[in-house]
Parts: C-alpha cells; sequence; structure tokens
C-alpha cells in the first residue's frame, strides 16, 4: 500500500494554490496582451480587483473536498457538496472571505442540491454544453485519496473520480477530462518521468475509455507532436478539454515550477484553472521546495492550506489500512 506524506500533499497542493493565485489577476485576459505584458510574479489587480496571492473557487472546491474527506474518513458525496454550499453561500473555505468566481454549471448544481431536487451524485449538468473545467480544477483531492487507498488508479478508483466529477460535472466529457488527468497523476505519484508517465497514463485512458464514442474528444493528446504545437494552437478556455491539453501542454514544455507556473498563467484567457491544474502536476514532479519562497511568502492563508494538508495525509494514509 502507499503512504503519502504530509509534505508531499502540501506541496501539491500549495503549488496548486500559487497557480491559481497567480492567474487570478489576469483571468480573462486576452494572449497578445500578456506576451506584451506577461506576469511575472504575484500580483493585484485584475477582473475580481483581488490582493496579491489571493486564491480562486480552484482552491476553494479543492480544500473543501479535502476537509469533507478528512472529517468523514472516507468519500460522502452529499457531505462534500455541503462544503460546497458553505462555500457557496457563506463564504467557507475562501482565501478572504469572498467567494467571488464560480462557474454556471457548479452554480447550477449547488441550487439543484440545496433544494433537495436530487441525490449528490445527480446534480450535475449532463448536457454536452456543460463541459466546463469546475471538476477538473477540484478533482486532485479525489486522485490522491484513491491513489493512497488503492496504491493505484484501476477501475475502482476511476468510478469514484468520475463520481467526484460528476457532483457539478455528470457529462462523460468532464468525467474522463478527470479520469485522463488522475491516471497521468497516478503515475507521476509512481515517480515516473514526465514524458513516460504522459505516455502510460494516456495508454491507461484508452484501455479505459477508447471504446466510448465521446473519448475521440481527447484525440489530439495523442498527436505524435502534440508537444510542439505552437501556443497559438492551444487553448485556454473554460472547457474541460481543452484546460487539460493546456496543464499537460505546459507541464511537458517546462522543466520546473516557476516556469510551469508562468507558462500557465501567460497563457491568457481562464489563467487561474489552466495554472491551477497544471500547478498541481508540477507539486508532484517539484515538491514545494519547486516553488519560490516570495510568491509563498504572498500566498493567502498558506498556514489554513498546510494545516488542511496536514489533516488530510493522516486520514487518506489511515484509511488504507
Amino acid at each position: 500500500m502507499i503512504k503519502m506524506e504530509a509534505k508531499t500533499i502540501r506541496g501539491i497542493i500549495l503549488s496548486l494554490a500559487v497557480g491559481d493565485a497567480l492567474g487570478v489577476p489576469v483571468e480573462f485576459s486576452l494572449r497578445e496582451e500578456l506576451k506584451a505584458n506577461p506576469i511575472t510574479g504575484m500580483c493585484s489587480g485584475g477582473a475580481w480587483n483581488q490582493e496579491a496571492g489571493t486564491w480562486s473557487d480552484d482552491t476553494s472546491l479543492t480544500l473543501a473536498t479535502m476537509e469533507s474527506i478528512t472529517r468523514r474518513g472516507k468519500i460522502d458525496y452529499n457531505d462534500i457538496m455541503e462544503n460546497f454550499l458553505l462555500w457557496y453561500e457563506f463564504n467557507e473555505f475562501t482565501a478572504n472571505g469572498e467567494c467571488f468566481d464560480i462557474g454556471n454549471t457548479t452554480r447550477s448544481a449547488l441550487v439543484r442540491f440545496s433544494r433537495h431536487l436530487l441525490p449528490a451524485t445527480k446534480c450535475g449538468a449532463n448536457r454536452i454544453s456543460s463541459n466546463g473545467n469546475g471538476s477538473l480544477l477540484r478533482i486532485m483531492p479525489a486522485v490522491l485519496y484513491v491513489y493512497t487507498k488503492y496504491g493505484k488508479i484501476g477501475a475502482e478508483g476511476l468510478k469514484i473520480v468520475q463520481e467526484i466529477s460528476a457532483l457539478t460535472h455528470a457529462h462523460i466529457i468532464s468525467q474522463m477530462a478527470c479520469g485522463v488527468y488522475a491516471l497521468i497523476a497516478a503515475q507521476l505519484l509512481e515517480g515516473k518521468e514526465k514524458f513516460e508517465a504522459f505516455r502510460n497514463g494516456l495508454a491507461d485512458a484508452k484501455k479505459y475509455y477508447g471504446a466510448i464514442e465521446e473519448f475521440t474528444y481527447f484525440e489530439r493528446l495523442y498527436y505524435e507532436d502534440f508537444v510542439k504545437l505552437p501556443d497559438s494552437e492551444i487553448s485556454a478556455e473554460e472547457y474541460a478539454v481543452v484546460t487539460l491539453e493546456a496543464a499537460l501542454w505546459c507541464l511537458l514544455n517546462t522543466d520546473d515550477y516557476q516556469s510551469l507556473a508562468l507558462k500557465a498563467v501567460n497563457l491568457g484567457e481562464d489563467s487561474d484553472t489552466v495554472a491551477a491544474v497544471a500547478c498541481a502536476l508540477g507539486g508532484i514532479i517539484y515538491g514545494i521546495e519547486g516553488i519560490p519562497n516570495d510568491w509563498l511568502d504572498i500566498l493567502k492563508r498558506r498556514d489554513y492550506i498546510e494545516k488542511i494538508c496536514d489533516d488530510f495525509a493522516a486520514v487518506v494514509n489511515a484509511a488504507k489500512q
């Protein structure tokens, strides 16, 4: 069985939060603008007019998921959704007491859940148009839980990952995006080099999803020259498939955490989420040591994030017994 050190989890989640915070001030920015005036570190302002180091829904929903798993000692879908409601309605799990960013698909699922219209796992939208990146951005705690519990990401673990996606994003494309991400993350957690992890994870994904018609939406990841695509062919829009593509492209085209984070946020558009998704994988590779100290120093509520990580580590390591 796998033991997940608290330091490892800290590195992954802090990496996610730092990427998120770097991207918040330039969310919705055009790439051409960022090429002329790129982000080089933590800054304030932007569409949300937030202080430097402020993270968004990406980190909030990740922490809400972790706190539920920690407190319950298991995956409890209703409890996770209750935590999401605490975030949405009462500003819990936020950087500064303000819930300032939420996707329409996530909001709709939370409204359905709050009105007791459907069970938690049936609240997510299942339309082709409802494949934003709102479940992909928060899926890492499920990956860590499943990997620690089972020592791998197999069919049983993928089912959990997909059900956690379905809380808000139930279409098979969103579920598969989370599954592909989980399978690549598992390879990195095993210690595989990033290109090998990418190849092995995609091979596993084809094994599990290859017979599903919608898996063709992920075909660009299998292009021989995917990593060599110019940034003009990499979108950073709020769509699960392209967010996954952008995050993996950034990971494969950089060799340290700082370069990874800056490449992701300077793609513009949904900059905070692309960076969060990419940087969580970077956290597996580079650890907490890879994050520039001056970025960590500015990050809001770092102690709070680390406490949740440490408590989560204790529980998931016990749960595997």
